[in-house]
Parts: C-alpha cells; structure tokens; sequence
C-alpha cells in the first residue's frame, strides 16, 4: 500500500498568496505591530501556528495559547468574509480529478497535511469542491512542526504503507521531506513544478 500526501496552499489550491495577505493582517489585527521576519523561509516552524508563536517570541510577548487562538479566530473570519466576497480559491488544475483517481486506487492511501488550522483547511477545501469524504488531513492544531504534521498525516491513514510521496510547493516541504525520507513532487513555478494536474499519471509516481 502506498501513501499519497498532499500540502494544500499553493499545491491543492491558488490560495498562498491571497492567505498570506489576510494571516499577516490577521496577526497585527490581534498583536498590533509586530516585526515580522524576512520570509516565512525564516521562521523555524513554517505552519500558521508555528510562526504566530515565533512572531510571539520575537517581539517579546509571552507565549499565550489564548493569544495564538485569537489570531486563528480572526484569521478564519477574514477568510470566510473574503470567501463570501470573492468567492472560492480555484484550485490547481485538475487537482480534484486527480485527487479522485488516486483515491480509487485500490493500493492508494491519500491525505492532506497542511500548515493551515484545521478549521481554515476545512473552509478553504470545501467551498473549492475538493471532497475530504476519503482523505485524512492532518493541521497545525495537530503540530506546530511541519514534519510532525506529515507524520500526523500518514498515521490518521491507518493502514501498513510501503512507500509515501509527496506533493508540496515550497522549499520547506522540500526539507521536511527530506527529515522523513519522503519522496516529493515538485507543484508551482518556484521550485519549478507541475503547473497541472491533468495527464499525470497515478501509476507512475515515485
């Protein structure tokens, strides 16, 4: 049996840039004005809750699970409304289909593992279409670490898995599949990926 993982931002849906924007002003909107780092690439722990908890510490605030959930509650708000306003993230092309003939695979155990909270993920897959009847996804309201979050993910499948690929977008899903001794594929322009999901075949993964 083979596992299938995917990342969600940028590799199941054009979100990354649009989710970005609200989570930066979702934190200043409860923290006030902060320093933030360079590049997300910076922050240790590159998941929603990982870096409001490193943005915490390095401007000196206490660590305050209460404050890091004001942040969610008000990150998924701001999502919602932009949802009802501009309508749902498209999602990369033919990532549904494809997502569709994984999981009729018979040798194929697929999941999500994201660094989104969970109830964002939820908000932001089921108003694209993208089914989750048959897929395990696993948060950042499961880890703040990226890995433990993929870790997460395989274990919610609940089967022996021989092999695990996955799917990510960003250089830091590069390393953590490297942590874990993961294959990967590449999806989007900056690390130079697939831009769609149509004609790829499901049998010849890594």
């Amino acid at each position: 049996m083979r596992a299938i993982i995917f990342d969600l931002d940028g590799t199941l849906l054009q979100s990354m840039a649009v989710d970005s924007e609200i989570f930066d002003r979702s934190i200043e909107a409860v923290l006030g004005r902060v320093r933030f780092r360079n590049a997300y690439r910076e922050y240790t722990n590159v998941t929603d809750r990982g870096i409001v908890e490193e943005i915490m510490a390095d401007n000196r605030r206490r660590p305050d699970p209460d404050v890091v959930d004001a942040v969610r509650r008000k990150f998924v708000a701001e999502l919602s409304r932009h949802i009802e306003g501009s309508g749902p993230f498209e999602e990369v092309h033919g990532a549904s289909r494809f997502l569709g003939r994984l999981i009729a695979e018979e040798d194929t155990c697929v999941a999500i593992a994201t660094g989104c909270w969970h109830e964002s993920a939820i908000l932001k897959l089921r108003s694209s279409g993208i089914a989750l009847d048959e897929v395990a996804l696993a948060t950042c309201d499961d880890s703040p670490s990226r890995t433990e979050i993929m870790r997460a993910a395989l274990a919610r499948i609940g089967q022996s898995i021989d092999s695990v690929t996955y799917f990510g977008d960003a250089e830091w899903d590069v390393d953590a599949c490297q942590a874990l001794g993961w294959d990967f594929v590449a999806v989007g322009s900056d690390l130079g990926g697939l831009d769609s999901y149509e004609g790829l075949s499901t049998s010849n993964l890594l």
